[in-house]
């Protein structure tokens, strides 16, 4: 795989593991027809031993390819853990449901918030795919009192027995592989990718779509943008949404679905300004376009519809019990007030200060990410919402 000059070159043992994964992806190619880009997003994150999010190599903090919500500051979980007291407190038996737990910081200050506004839950799930990750969640959370840290199991998969929960999912659906299209004046095509052996790289491969689930979204789209110009329009969908929420409701007996990630409500998601789609690349805290970088050593993302997560959750049973922005939600959910120590030295203050501005502002995370709420027999005003619904707006 050929370096890109704009990014750092890994090491030689992170080379070589990416190395097999593109001989693996290149075994496929060479037993199938073609490879859609979400079968190869798929490979590149979520092969065994190989993906992004399942082998050893780190991810999350400094020494990783990116920063989350909850690494920047306890506050952050904390208010998530006042939102989902409200709605524990409501269940006759409560537990808690995490999806890729990231380091196990998120569930540990969650426990922590939970245990001292006195809340009890019965379990804390954690859904994990990787098991390096699981056992850096399980050093982390080793810290936690014992009575909380017994509340804390792990899965490999979806619970098998009916419970009532409250289910965070933060940066969960953006990792979801997508199909890409193209629309151009004279067609509209559908992404895959190829092999090419003289540049020794991944590429792309445009082919007419012949898809009708595909098509027809194309001309939604279309007649959304208008006609595109010759530079083509490039978006990303996501299919993975519904069947993913239809999984949860099989479960899910009663309670709340929260889902924290950057997107946009479909009306701005396809503009035409935003010809170049919203495929991002993550790789040493640097984010470029090219998801064909050391396959297996880089996230690759894009942006929630979350107008299309409306859709499914009320196809799966779910109520869309709210929609904001984070910032609207932290603030509602008692960050200024988590914040305000006066008893804490300057410099503590002035790092908190600074946690929340990248929490907060809209230069930072304070608008791109987005909060969505999903209940299922549970109808109650939920208090992250109360400062600014944006729901009249999916």
């Amino acid at each position: 795989m050929k370096p890109n000059k704009a990014l750092p070159v890994p090491p030689n043992d992170a080379q070589a593991l990416s190395q097999q994964l593109t001989d693996k992806i290149k075994r496929h190619l060479s037993r199938h027809a073609q490879l859609s880009f979400a079968d190869y997003m798929r490979f590149a994150l979520y092969t065994p031993n190989l993906g992004y999010y399942t082998n050893g190599l780190a991810k999350i903090g400094a020494q990783g390819d990116f920063i989350t919500a909850p690494e920047i500051s306890p506050i952050f979980s904390r208010c998530l853990a006042r939102q989902a007291q409200q709605v524990l407190s409501q269940l006759s038996s409560p537990s808690i449901v995490e999806f890729g737990a990231g380091r196990g910081v998120m569930a540990r200050d969650i426990l922590l918030e939970l245990d001292a506004i006195d809340q009890e839950i019965q379990h804390y799930y954690i859904i994990e795919l990787s098991a390096d990750l699981k056992q850096i969640q399980q050093q982390t959370l080793s810290t936690l009192p014992e009575t909380l840290r017994n509340k804390v199991i792990w899965l490999e998969q979806l619970p098998s027995h009916p419970i009532q929960a409250v289910v965070l999912a933060n940066e969960v659906l953006d990792a979801m592989p997508v199909e890409r299209i193209k629309l151009e004046p004279a067609r509209q095509s559908q992404a895959f990718v190829v092999w090419d052996e003289t540049q020794q790289a991944f590429d792309w491969d445009y082919q007419p779509i012949i898809e009708p689930r595909l098509q027809k979204i194309a001309n939604r789209i279309l007649n959304q943008i208008g006609q595109p110009d010759e530079r083509g329009y490039h978006t990303e969908l996501n299919f993975n949404i519904k069947p993913w929420l239809n999984a949860i409701t099989d479960f899910l007996q009663a309670g709340l679905v929260l889902l924290i990630d950057y997107g946009y409500p479909r009306h701005e998601y396809y503009q035409p300004a935003r010809h170049m789609g919203t495929l991002r690349c993550h790789y040493q805290q640097l984010a470029h376009a090219n998801p064909f970088f050391y396959p297996g050593l880089q996230d690759i993302t894009a942006h929630v519809d979350f107008t299309s997560v409306a859709e499914a959750a009320y196809a799966a049973n779910f109520k869309v019990a709210g929609y904001t922005t984070q910032a609207n939600f932290l603030m509602a959910s008692g960050l200024i007030e988590m914040a305000a120590d006066p008893n804490a030295p300057v410099t503590e203050q002035l790092k908190v200060a600074q946690q929340i501005k990248t929490l907060t502002l809209p230069s930072e995370m304070g608008e791109n990410f987005k909060v969505m709420a999903l209940t299922k027999n549970h109808d109650q005003a939920l208090i992250g919402f109360k400062l600014r619904d944006l729901r009249h707006q999916l």
